[in-house]
């Protein structure tokens, strides 16, 4: 249990301490700095410790945001502090301070809340400072004072103010508007029975797995059926997010699930599209597959185009500058979020397609949407980056490098560094990837064209490698050799021409882009890429693709699909495996909500 320290003089009639029980603080109270740092010591060094003003007067919420979000280490509001194990040692060595002051002269212990939490600020601490908006929380100095904050507090509703912060702040139209005024109601109907975040969206996750079971049968009823359970999926994935913000009950395995979790749901959907449709003798696996790897390159742009500039000194674009231009006018802005086909609109146009219509009128619709989404935003972005000023930082630089994914083969063609072209990385990689991808569109299966042209891919992957990837363009890297390595993997199936091939690329490419997710997600949270030996072990993108092209041109085409499902299983067991280990151990990053890409 967490301990709060309430110093100084009790006031009569305060609910402060029956407020911070509520909270779940084991209350305990001193009168001095010497008696808040025997109290201190007390404390099991392992559990959260705040001290609180006994003088306090706020909202219950204020005092919630302040002294109990998990994912900061050390936090301050007026009147209260509040830190985890790891910030302990800092507000051990400011009461300490405090303590000997007051020990050798007059100190006023009146302001020693205050004191500490300017002593935790100037410390080397990360320390949050809660925006609490019409919230209340101060320290009134005298009873007139007092009187008067608490006629402030008595009008602002606090619980108003925390199911409107139980929304992001910065969502999709169709979120914004369809489901977050309702949904925020269902997160506190979860809170008050003691639901938490990961198990609402594990509900999520089962119903959008069911959705797709329905959508497997290939009937006009399964079709019906399946698109409300995926709305009624998506309500359940904004309510978790909510209910985490509404209670704060955030968690390092609950930002994960919460990530990973909406690719499975999409991408399983698009499987249980392509075999309903199977079943009513119509083969869009093709187009399944399209839609995956188009929506998962998205992603990696975005992935890449914030990480190179996560930390870029300046941004001189006048891109950007007409980009926050009409970020100011109303209705641009929501017609420009409307258009990149963010996760809210894009499972509704599914979902109401899929009731209405059939797979493939579906996939056509999400391709061209998703197509259209890719260019304008990454259009925006390179020429964001063409025009940008900016000095890039060496952990922008390597985080790119762990985008790529770059394997054993690249790493040791690194030595021959100096006998390839000094040109751009970005073109090295555009260029490579359209020569494997072409190779393998237009060759007949069981060509060795293919496998030539996966070996000129390979021989030029080490163009990550060489040197920072610091240039304007460099971000561009990682999404150029993504997709080479998805669309070869897609074009030998296609090609194979046999049940079941395209299918197991399906599950090959989905293995591969869960590690792909699973880097970003752990380069998010500061906790670097995957270990060495598992990109090792998978590979690395240039060598699944020249193991692809290899066992194409080897094996006869019912040989290739086993071979294909044997690879997927063997990638997704061990990526799954290890990501699991990652992210349920204590070493694992707190990866902060507010992030799903479009």
């Amino acid at each position: 249990m967490p301990t709060a320290i309430l110093t100084g003089q009790p006031v009569p009639g305060s609910s402060l301490e029956g407020d911070l029980r509520s909270l779940g603080f084991d209350v305990r109270l001193a009168s001095d700095a010497g008696e808040t740092e025997t109290l201190l010591a007390a404390v099991p060094a392992n559990e959260r410790v705040a001290v609180v003003d006994a003088r306090f007067v706020g909202h219950l919420h204020a005092l919630r945001l302040g002294l109990t979000d998990p994912r900061f280490t050390a936090s301050v509001i007026p009147g209260a502090v509040s830190v985890q194990p790891e910030a302990r040692r800092a507000l051990t060595r400011a009461v300490t301070r405090e303590s000997v002051a007051a020990g050798n002269a007059a100190v006023a212990t009146e302001n020693l809340v205050e004191r500490l939490g300017e002593a935790l600020d100037a410390d080397d601490l990360a320390v949050y400072h809660p925006e609490l908006g019409t919230l209340v929380a101060a320290v009134p100095a005298d009873p007139q004072e007092r009187n008067e904050v608490r006629q402030a507090v008595s009008a602002v509703d606090d619980e108003a103010v925390r199911l409107r912060s139980a929304v992001k702040a910065r969502d999709g139209f169709f979120t914004t508007y369809c489901i977050s005024p309702y949904s925020r109601y269902i997160a506190r109907w979860c809170a008050r029975r003691g639901l938490t975040p990961n198990q609402v969206t594990t509900a999520s996750l089962i119903t959008a797995l069911i959705a797709a079971g329905c959508a497997a049968t290939g009937t006009r009823a399964g079709y019906v059926a399946a698109g409300l359970l995926l709305l009624f999926s998506f309500v359940l994935d904004c309510t978790d997010g909510q209910l985490a913000r509404y209670s704060l009950q955030y968690s390092t395995l609950g930002a994960w699930l919460d990530a990973t979790f909406d690719r499975a749901k999409e991408y399983a959907y698009y499987a249980g599209l392509a075999l309903g449709a199977a079943r009513g003798g119509d083969d869009v696996w093709a187009l399944a597959l399209g839609a995956m790897i188009l929506q998962t390159c998205r992603h990696v742009v975005d992935f890449s185009f914030n990480e190179a500039n996560h930390d870029a000194t300046a941004n001189t674009s006048p891109t950007a500058a007409l980009s926050d231009k009409l970020d100011s006018v109303g209705w641009t802005v929501w017609v420009r979020r409307m258009i990149v086909l963010p996760i809210g609109e894009r499972w509704a146009m599914i979902a109401v397609l899929t009731a209405l219509t059939t797979p493939r009128i579906t996939f056509y619709a999400l391709l061209v949407g998703c197509a259209f989404a890719a260019t304008y935003t990454t259009a925006g972005r390179v020429l964001r980056s063409l025009t940008r000023k900016a000095h890039r930082t060496d952990r922008a630089a390597q985080a790119l490098v762990d985008l790529t994914d770059s394997g054993m083969l690249a790493e040791y063609l690194t030595r021959f560094a100096g006998r390839l072209p000094r040109i751009g990385p970005a073109l090295v990689a555009f260029a490579a990837g359209a020569i494997v991808v072409t190779s393998a569109a237009l060759a007949p299966y069981g060509s060795w064209w293919p496998v030539l042209g996966a070996v000129v891919y390979v021989l030029l992957s080490p163009a990550a490698l060489l040197r920072p990837l610091k240039g304007a363009l460099d971000w561009l890297v990682p999404p150029f050799f993504r997709a080479a390595e998805y669309l070869t993997v897609l074009a030998l199936a296609v090609n194979a021409d046999v049940n079941g091939a395209l299918p197991a690329a399906f599950g090959l490419v989905a293995a591969v882009a869960y590690h792909h997710y699973d880097t970003v997600y752990r380069i998010r949270g500061n906790a670097g890429a995957p270990p060495h030996w598992l990109v090792r072990a998978i590979g690395g993108h240039e060598g699944r693709t020249l193991l692809v092209t290899v066992l194409a041109a080897l094996l006869t085409a019912a040989q290739f699909e086993v071979a294909l499902t044997v690879v997927a299983v063997a990638v997704a067991l061990l990526v799954l495996v290890e990501s699991i280990r990652f992210w349920v151990s204590s070493g694992a990053p707190a990866v902060h909500d507010e992030g799903e890409p479009a």
